[in-house]
């Protein structure tokens, strides 16, 4: 028997619309879920944009209050890809109001965010799924096998980079993103956190770290209306940026290893080059976001001069299965979400966590912001002890 779940989606930008089109999809690919999620109601402050989003995709109903979908009660698990600054409230009033959360990265400005969200989760006894996507690639998902299993050896280090264009041309709108208040740490938050995701994900606990940060493009043109994505504003009022472009960060993990993570929101030329180096005693494992379905793999007893072999995904890798039928058949960026939805069902099905939960996001953002005190300091900060 499959039961019908009431999902609402609250924020349609870029974001709520692949929330929306991965629990359209979703159990195409995965036939096997008991639940099938209902599109009850979609909540967006900006005038038009949420009947627009009922009229496209089917919600049943629209309102500009999200308030209105804790009280809804055909509303039984919640997408939150409402700006930054909201995700604290929201999401504690939807795990309050016993609902089911998806709800993006970051959650929340900052660490304490973060973990009362997943307080609130933990209080109501719901579930709390948090969109680190990457992890959810096939290939990434092979590399934690190998290093898992000691294919490469111990691990001595990793280099993670997260560089893109998005904010880089100069006529680029000042929106809440580049706000302190509302957009919190800026590349940290938006970039930076998937890295901290994908390090602990692949090697462990990141013990302590140092770091670097960099405003590049200090001004802005106000926007003098509704945005969506990276709108450009030419014209307007200047205003500063008060948050990061750019960060370089060392990172120390308990099991010994080193590590640099590196992200940029600014860097011209560069577009959504996201990827790891993970290197061992024996051998090592290189993921690329652009070619998401390969994986650089030097392993053997050779060590120096030893080989690097690029093997394509398959249905043996994660969840590629439900989506090609054999090797090197590509994916891309929306499936690894039409995954993120499936465990997140599965989740609320099963009543236990599948992928990323509120504790990974409490992690990331512990590390975020040790960068940041690290930054204002020039000194190493403990993310353990927040501290």
């Amino acid at each position: 028997m499959v039961d019908t779940l009431g999902v609402a989606v609250i924020g349609f930008g870029w974001m709520g619309r692949v929330h929306t089109q991965a629990y359209a999809r979703v159990r195409h690919h995965f036939p096997g879920l008991p639940l099938v999620p209902e599109l009850v109601t979609v909540a967006e402050e900006v005038p038009g944009r949420a009947e627009e989003a009922a009229a496209r995709f089917g919600f049943a109903s629209t309102t500009r209050d999200w308030r209105e979908v804790a009280a809804d009660p055909r509303v039984k698990a919640v997408s939150i890809t409402a700006p930054n600054f909201l995700h604290r409230e929201i999401g504690v009033a939807m795990a309050g109001a016993g609902k089911h959360i998806w709800i993006e990265k970051p959650v929340g400005l900052t660490a304490e965010d973060a973990g009362a969200v997943a307080d609130a989760v933990a209080k109501a006894g719901v579930q709390g799924a948090v969109g680190f996507n990457y992890r959810n690639a096939p290939a990434v998902e092979a590399a934690r096998e190998l290093i898992s299993s000691g294919e490469i050896g111990t691990v001595t280090h990793v280099r993670i980079r997260l560089f893109s264009d998005y904010a880089a041309h100069p006529e680029g709108a000042l929106t809440w993103r580049y706000e302190r208040e509302r957009g919190g740490s800026g590349v940290l938050g938006d970039l930076a956190s998937h890295g901290t995701d994908l390090a602990r994900h692949l090697l462990g606990d990141i013990t302590s770290l140092t770091a670097d940060t960099a405003v590049f493009l200090p001004e802005r043109a106000r926007p003098t209306g509704a945005t969506a994505g990276h709108s450009r504003a030419s014209g307007g009022e200047l205003g500063p940026v008060e948050n990061e472009d750019y960060v370089s960060c060392l990172l120390r993990f308990a099991s010994g290893a080193r590590g640099v993570l590196e992200a940029c929101r600014v860097s011209v030329g560069e577009q959504n080059n996201y990827g790891f180096e993970v290197h061992g005693t024996k051998g090592a494992v290189f993921w690329d976001f652009r070619r998401m379905n390969e994986l650089g793999v030097s392993r053997g007893t050779t060590y120096q001069d030893q080989s690097v072999t690029t093997v394509y995904v398959g249905p043996g890798h994660g969840e590629f299965a439900a989506f090609q039928p054999g090797a090197a058949n590509s994916m891309g960026y929306d499936d690894l979400k039409v995954i993120e939805a499936y465990r997140f069902l599965r989740s609320v099905a099963e009543g236990t966590p599948h992928g990323a939960t509120l504790t990974d996001a409490v992690h990331s953002a512990a590390a975020l912001d040790a960068m940041a005190r690290s930054a204002a300091s020039g000194a190493w900060a403990d993310v353990s002890a927040g501290a």
